[in-house]
């Protein structure tokens, strides 16, 4: 069983080596594997450690306070991906564009279509990466289903990640609409209407795994693509 020894200062974030990152990186994908296997609430740093090969818990808390920091870095780690996810997308078409722009990723090609391509292209890309990558999104949703009335652990939500999605919808919903392409509308309501649509597919592929993703996408982006048209 992984031990439990006292633990080093953590380096500041400037500070760490290539090593250190890849260490940092293998805990999120075991923590990422150990929720999705047994839930956020089962999920403790021996269990991490066991499932991801550590040889004490020490390893994880040397990069990693608590288990809130923990989760933070995994929410985190699952946004980042869908933001590489589209980007790659984007070089078949630019209408699909990463909520934050990665810092090592070169930027997208100009889009120059509609906004409505834009839309469609997020919520397809979007379902297309929870398809692709079910593992990450379990976890999501059980960190999601944990935390939602939890207020002791409430800073486990990365808020600003939250607001940067809702943020990146509304700016194609104004773009839009500067454009006649879209009828008026409250962007924020709209906005936060799609984005619980998507980020509510992990919990409906618990009691549906066999659902067909592809034209789910497709109904979700006319849904949408009918709600927001001028």
């Amino acid at each position: 069983m992984p031990s439990e020894e006292p633990t080093p200062t953590a380096p500041a974030p400037g500070e760490r080596s290539a090593a250190a990152l890849a260490r940092r990186a293998q805990i999120i994908a075991a923590t990422t594997d150990t929720i999705a296997a047994l839930g956020y609430r089962r999920t403790t740093f021996a269990r991490i450690a066991e499932r991801g090969g550590l040889s004490s818990t020490r390893l994880i808390s040397y990069h990693f306070a608590n288990k809130d920091e923990l989760v933070k870095a995994v929410v985190a780690d699952v946004f980042d991906s869908i933001d590489r996810f589209l980007l790659d997308r984007a070089a078949a078409d630019p209408a699909n564009r990463p909520i934050r722009q990665p810092a090592d990723a070169p930027p997208p090609r100009p889009h120059t279509g509609s906004a409505a391509a834009e839309l469609r292209a997020y919520i397809t890309g979007t379902v297309a990466f929870v398809d692709s990558h079910r593992t990450r999104m379990r976890a999501l949703a059980s960190i999601f289903a944990a935390l939602h009335d939890d207020e002791e652990h409430a800073a486990a939500y990365d808020t600003d990640t939250f607001r940067d999605v809702l943020g990146h919808l509304q700016g194609i919903l104004r773009r839009g609409q500067a454009r006649g392409e879209f009828r008026s509308c409250d962007t924020f309501v709209m906005a936060a209407a799609i984005q619980n649509a998507l980020s509510g597919l992990p919990f409906l592929l618990r009691t549906r795994p066999d659902l067909n993703l592809p034209a789910y996408a497709e109904e979700l982006a006319t849904l949408f693509g009918l709600a927001t048209r001028a």
